[in-house]
């Protein structure tokens, strides 16, 4: 079952939007997960916290997740599976966006297994 994170730079009212279209989905913002307590943490912390949640990394980092990804991978780290989104296919503030391509991506894949599954959020 999918569970999703979103990054501290995805805003409330996307989760929000999720719970709104699909009741009992668990979805959480940074900010709110575990009391705030990975804000401004390092990038592997929060992704190893996620991990043992089952948690999915929503996010537009594809600056520094990526090379994280890459050294786990080679050391056979797992992680919960991150969906990228790019900026220029959906613009941070286009919130109804974001929720409607996670909407869409929450229907397609509800069989998939996630744990380290990546993705690019498709609009």
């Amino acid at each position: 079952m999918l569970k999703l994170l979103l990054d501290e730079h995805i805003s409330p009212a996307v989760a929000a939007g999720i719970r709104k279209r699909h009741s009992g989905m668990v979805i959480h913002c940074l900010a709110e997960w575990e009391g705030g307590a990975y804000l401004g943490q390092d990038d592997a912390v929060c992704l190893k916290n996620a991990a043992r949640q089952n948690l999915t990394l929503v996010t537009y980092d594809r600056r520094t997740i990526p090379p994280l990804l890459k050294i786990w991978t080679e050391q056979g780290q797992d992680h919960g599976g991150v969906i990228f989104v790019d900026e220029k296919t959906i613009a941070p503030s286009n919130v109804g966006a974001l929720v409607r391509a996670l909407s869409s991506l929450i229907g397609e894949a509800a069989s998939w297994e996630w744990p380290n599954r990546v993705c690019l959020l498709q609009r």
